[in-house]
């Protein structure tokens, strides 16, 4: 997938994100030793960031989104059907997309 291409993924994949709402019942809930709530804006605020950097993040920024993704390679085994796993899911998919995508 080009640059550009993926940027637009992101873009489009972050849009749809941010009008779901938080899985009802999580706020507070930790799974696998994470605050999901902590997880989930960490995440989504490393990818706006990559965003509206116009597909770049700063070397702390990235430090942050790889740790989210390894967290969230953890937690998503342990979630179960109440914990919607698919929101999760697109979390991930976002986040691996913005750290895989080449930057300078």
């Amino acid at each position: 997938m080009s640059e550009e291409n993926v940027f637009e993924s992101v873009s489009r994949l972050y849009q749809e994100f941010m009008e779901l709402p938080f899985p009802p019942g999580l706020a507070g809930a930790d799974r696998a030793g994470h605050d999901l709530v902590l997880l989930d804006s960490d995440t989504a605020a490393c990818i706006f960031v990559w965003i509206e950097n116009g597909g770049e993040l700063q070397a702390r920024s990235r430090s942050i989104l790889l740790r989210c993704i390894a967290r969230l390679e953890r937690v998503i085994p342990a979630l179960g059907e109440a914990d919607h796993p698919e929101y999760w899911h697109r979390l991930r998919e976002m986040a691996h997309l913005v750290a895989d995508a080449p930057h300078t």
